[in-house]
């Protein structure tokens, strides 16, 4: 029997996945990608030795980074998604009606390749004709953008190598100043378990530049922590509220989800002074 065992960098403990199948294994400029099959996930998409999604459960990750932010705002209609090559933030935002353009940044070319022929049903919003992909750096492209977006979301890998662009004070000023009034940005920023520096590091830089952020969790069972965190900046709306119904279908996201998956405010409070109990 083949078996995988994760490198992920700021993990404790390893990972490991019964591999029936190697699909696909190759290097692109970037990084190494392979696509295996496990007997209960399904399909792994893998980026230099960590798991990205499965076939099985990608669903919640995708619902959570995008749904949560896409039912605050009012009425999103210019999308940035910065990374997620696998496509499936994409397929998510276009499933709201208001969407009018969808700008996909993904600096790895080889990813959205691969994605689309190993996990079309995850891809399957790639060829819309709203959507514009451009293959570069997420922050050259909104370096210099003004006030014409509703709605930043980044999909990255961990913070770690080219990624580590994506979560800095300047790359957090650019995307707000690409902003409309009423404009917001979340990303990914690891798990409470294993990174709670990492958490608080994002919120406190996000908080400089920011004038409302907040963070949400949800349940994630192949990434390190499993307890996964999303870090919401704001430009002046509560993204705890919602603000559309839009009748979209989902297999995780609710709205009763919505108003749970946020931090309590007394635990929120204990996160950023370290004052947690682990």
């Amino acid at each position: 029997m083949i078996r995988f065992y994760e490198k992920d960098p700021y993990a404790p403990i390893q990972y490991s996945y019964e591999v029936t199948r190697i699909l696909y294994r190759g290097r692109s400029r970037f990084q190494e990608i392979e696509v295996v099959e496990n007997p209960f996930f399904g399909r792994m998409l893998i980026l230099d030795g960590v798991v990205q999604i499965t076939q099985k459960d990608e669903f919640f990750y995708h619902e959570m980074l995008t749904h949560v932010v896409m039912s605050a705002h009012p009425d999103p209609k210019k999308v940035i998604v910065i990374g997620g090559g696998d496509g499936g933030t994409v397929r998510e935002v276009l499933r709201h009606r208001s969407v009018e353009k969808v700008y996909f940044i993904e600096i790895d070319e080889e990813v959205i390749n691969v994605s689309k022929k190993f996990f079309p049903s995850v891809a399957s919003g790639i060829g819309d004709k709203r959507v514009e992909i451009k293959c570069m750096d997420g922050a050259e492209f909104v370096r210099g953008r003004k006030h014409d977006i509703d709605l930043v979301i980044v999909d990255s890998t961990d913070i770690v190598g080219f990624a580590k662009s994506l979560f800095t004070k300047k790359f957090f000023t650019s995307i707000k100043n690409s902003l409309t009034p009423n404009g917001m940005f979340v990303t990914l920023s690891e798990s409470l378990h294993f990174h709670r520096d990492i958490v608080v590091e994002v919120q406190k830089t996000l908080k400089s530049v920011f004038p409302v952020v907040d963070l949400y969790t949800a349940p994630l069972a192949t990434y390190a922590g499993n307890w996964w965190t999303f870090s919401v900046g704001s430009m002046q709306l509560d993204p705890r509220e919602i603000r559309r119904r839009g009748g979209i279908r989902t297999k995780y996201y609710s709205p009763d989800i919505h108003r749970c998956c946020f931090l309590p405010g007394e635990m929120y409070d204990r996160l950023l002074d370290g004052k947690l109990g682990w």
